[in-house]
């Protein structure tokens, strides 16, 4: 515990950087998508351009903070959306079990068997450059495992004695499930919420990178490492380093935090019961 309190320190510190620098930096420094500057172009990182510049003579630094900005809300929608619905889905069928019970695990079944990623490109292949097509592919396919979780939860809170003796009282099934059922369904949500996070920032940077994502002229860290994959070659390594890093940064940072939530969780779980 000693260990994991300076590690979740450092982790909470990166993640309130990273969000203010996404947030700020391009409101104070503009960086137009579309315009370019070839005099100032390929220039390495210095004072004046910290990240340096990309073929088009763009500041890195802004456009690196730009393309976090939309990933990371790309990623948070996705995040929200995808537990919103396994919360529903995994409640209803924990709660009601039966016919609804079993066609709702089929249907978990169905999306964990096919390949995420080849089910994603075919989403968003057919509205190329669309945010909603890749929140859209991302919540269908991200879905699943906060379904599972929450429904194991409320099937093993359905047997407990105090749900049972709110059923003998005669209370209906909505109001047992948002009083006794909900509340648990909350914490998996938040933990999924989370995890999820990172996962769908990779996502959405893969999709870019492979040019299915956002179109191309777009900052967002999947398309800033997919032009840096053709300058990586002129020895323009900055263009490659500076996303890469945040992305890896930022992904860690959020995971960290997860996995401490998660744990938190889980011992609370362990004491009430």
């Amino acid at each position: 515990m000693g260990r994991a309190r300076p590690m979740l320190v450092l982790a909470v510190g990166v993640l309130v950087i990273a969000v203010l620098y996404a947030t700020l930096v391009p409101l104070l420094r503009p960086v137009d998508d579309v315009l370019v500057d070839f005099s100032i172009s390929r220039r390495p990182p210095s004072l004046e351009f910290p990240f340096g510049t990309d073929s088009a003579g763009r500041d890195v630094f802004v456009r690196v903070a730009q393309g976090m900005r939309i990933s990371l809300l790309i990623a948070a929608t996705t995040a929200l959306c995808s537990a919103i619905l396994g919360v529903l889905i995994g409640v209803s069928a924990g709660a009601f079990g039966g016919w609804w019970d079993r066609i709702a695990m089929r249907l978990v079944d169905a999306v964990n068997s096919l390949p995420s990623l080849l089910l994603t490109l075919l989403i968003v292949a057919m509205y190329r450059g669309s945010v909603l097509a890749i929140v859209i592919s991302l919540v269908l396919t991200h879905w699943t495992s906060i379904a599972r979780v929450v429904r194991s939860e409320v099937l093993a809170l359905r047997h407990a004695e105090f749900v049972q003796a709110a059923q003998l009282r005669g209370l209906p099934r909505w109001r047992i499930i948002r009083r006794h059922f909900v509340p648990v369904a909350m914490g998996q949500a938040l933990i999924g919420v989370v995890l999820l996070i990172p996962h769908a920032i990779w996502h959405e940077s893969t999709l870019s990178f492979l040019g299915v994502g956002l179109p191309p002229h777009r900052a967002s860290l999947g398309t800033l490492l997919s032009d840096a994959q053709a300058s990586i070659l002129l020895g323009d390594w900055w263009l490659l380093i500076f996303p890469a890093g945040v992305l890896v940064l930022v992904t860690l940072a959020v995971s960290l935090l997860g996995r401490h939530w998660q744990q938190k969780v889980q011992v609370l779980q362990e004491v009430a019961a």
